[in-house]
């Protein structure tokens, strides 16, 4: 699918990771809040934070199994290194697995990644802000 219209690509995006996040917490306040702060650290602190914060969220627990937040970010995470590699924006280049997220920080940081085109990552930046704050609002109407 080839998107012209970037909003409709971040309203997409945004619905998705709310159902995403939402089938791993199962409880919609849980889900809007974790949105909330992951929205709150893109807008202060850019989008390298914004991902290292949900890698901070992602612990593994005894025996290699996840908690549901710790499900809830890897989820939320994946879905924005998705809207970020979508063909419609190209701004990263990674293959689709389970930790897309991971590969979304080394083209971040990588020499001539991302970081290194202010105009670029302003995209990606604002991009994600707008598929997060349709995500809060998909969140907020879940209950």
């Amino acid at each position: 699918m080839n998107f012209q219209n970037l909003d409709q690509l971040c309203a997409l995006l945004g619905y998705e990771m709310a159902q995403k996040v939402n089938a791993e917490l199962s409880k919609a306040s849980d889900t809007e809040n974790m949105i909330t702060k992951s929205l709150g650290v893109l807008q202060e602190d850019g989008v390298y934070a914004f991902f290292l914060y949900l890698a901070s969220q992602i612990k593994e627990k005894k025996g290699d199994k996840k908690d549901k937040r710790s499900n809830a970010a890897s989820a939320l995470a994946n879905q924005a290194a998705q809207l970020l590699k979508h063909q419609s924006l190209n701004l990263i280049r990674a293959d689709d697995g389970e930790n897309v997220y991971e590969k979304a920080m080394e083209e971040i940081r990588r020499e001539n990644g991302l970081a290194s085109d202010l105009d670029r990552l302003l995209l990606a930046k604002r991009v994600l802000e707008q598929a997060l704050i349709y995500a809060r609002y998909h969140a907020k109407a879940l209950e």
